[in-house]
């Protein structure tokens, strides 16, 4: 059964694996990866690590995420990651408020759908009522997922990466 925990530096080696059969280039969405993360030692992954799991407000550092990032795990294996975006700004405008990603051998498992119906909760606990869900045009099975999750059809926008489908999930209490 898998699990959605908060990222952690004991799971290096597991993160790593993942990290390595996506190969490389920008799509491990759900991870708050940014060009300027270096996670291939593990101070650095340390650094990314407790990068994304500080958090902001008089707590915590102000430039830090306000986002919850969860890894999906399972049998000790990083499977993938999801991030639930708090803010409403421009970065959540076109980048959405939830972001998922599974690795290619854990696909076709349901493991999004699990993984975005549990930070669906997440949402509603924060006190969110709507969220935005974009994609790439072309990728249909993050389409089907985040329809099957409740996603409702808005249009396509256009972003630096291209255009995108996005999807309006509304949560009642």
């Amino acid at each position: 059964m898998p699990e959605l925990i908060a990222p952690a530096v004991e799971r290096y080696d597991a993160w790593r694996e993942a990290h390595l059969e996506w190969g490389p280039g920008r799509h491990e969405d759900g991870f708050g990866l940014r060009p300027c993360d270096e996670v291939d030692s593990p101070d650095g992954f340390a650094a990314w690590v407790a990068r994304l799991t500080r958090q902001p407000g008089p707590a915590g550092p102000a430039d830090a995420d306000r986002c919850t990032y969860r890894w999906i795990v399972a049998h000790e294996r990083v499977l993938g990651g999801i991030a639930l975006r708090h803010d409403r700004d421009e970065h959540a405008q076109w980048a959405g408020h939830l972001g998922f990603g599974i690795r290619p051998s854990a696909r076709g498992r349901g493991l999004a759908s699990w993984a975005l119906g549990r930070m669906l909760d997440e949402a509603r606990a924060l006190g969110r009522d709507r969220l935005l869900v974009v994609c790439a045009t072309g990728n249909v099975a993050s389409a089907r997922t985040i329809e099957r999750c409740g996603g409702v059809f808005e249009g396509i926008g256009e972003t630096r990466f291209g255009p995108t489908r996005r999807y309006r999930i509304t949560l009642y209490g």
